[in-house]
């Protein structure tokens, strides 16, 4: 089993979170655990006080180093030293479906939310393994970003998704994105499914999905195609970009 425990002052709203949709059942079915852990059960003045002035001045206010040394301790002691202590920061490297993987493979995790206007640096120095974003843009918290790196990894754990072949065809696991999809009714104000859809031709289906993949990509996010491994791409796949690079050369 996978234990994720969660440092920040609002347990609220992970626990609101991770008790619904795929992770809420990967956890009532024992195959994740998700903590969430009150930093100010982790303070020892009577007001609980997580948070401090900035030495040199300055807005804001920053998480003290005390209490979160202590969570990561007492984490540690009840689980285990974990294999990554990642703390949620727009100074961190960006989230992408590879660090995902790397993540969802290890069985304890701890992640600290930040808050006000950062952490003090040398619970970074001396605890944080990692430091990830989820975009070049800054929220008002970590625990929007925790949520959303803790739903990234654990759809990806082994029989947290029931038909893990959806997995394997979402964007960027192979480094494309993915194809369109449609359902009923075949017509729909006037917009119909593509024929090939309903042909019943299982190659000719998979050949449009693969050239949809790769021209999605080319004219969605270009910069993809340059980074692709291309060994990890289906024969339809191949076959596709070839056409596109192609075209590109001609054109």
């Amino acid at each position: 089993m996978t234990t994720i425990d969660v440092v920040t002052i609002f347990p609220a709203m992970i626990n609101a979170m991770v008790a619904e949709g795929v992770v809420g059942r990967a956890c009532s079915r024992g195959v994740v655990e998700i903590k969430a852990r009150d930093l100010r059960d982790y303070t020892t003045d009577r007001h609980r006080t997580v948070d401090d002035i900035p030495y040199g001045g300055g807005p804001g206010m920053v998480l003290k180093p005390e209490p979160l040394f202590r969570a990561v301790e007492a984490i540690a002691v009840e689980r285990g030293a974990p294999e990554a202590v990642v703390l949620m920061t727009p100074q961190g490297k960006t989230l992408s479906h590879d660090a995902a993987e790397r993540f969802s493979r290890m069985s304890r995790l701890v992640v600290l939310c930040g808050r006000y206007e950062g952490i003090d640096e040398r619970v970074v120095d001396a605890l944080v393994t990692d430091e990830v974003s989820i975009g070049d843009y800054v929220v008002t918290g970590g625990e929007l970003p925790a949520l959303v790196f803790i739903d990234a990894l654990v759809r990806l754990i082994p029989g947290v998704v029931g038909d893990e072949s959806s997995v394997e065809g979402d964007s960027f696991v192979r480094g494309l994105l993915d194809h369109p999809h449609y359902t009923r009714p075949a017509v729909f104000r006037e917009r119909a499914v593509p024929d090939v859809l309903v042909s019943g031709h299982h190659a000719a289906i998979e050949q449009w999905r693969a050239q949809q993949r790769v021209t999605r990509t080319q004219t969605r996010r270009s910069d993809l195609l340059g980074r692709l491994e291309t060994s990890a791409l289906s024969v339809d796949e191949r076959d596709a970009l070839a056409q596109v690079l192609v075209k590109g050369k001609g054109a």
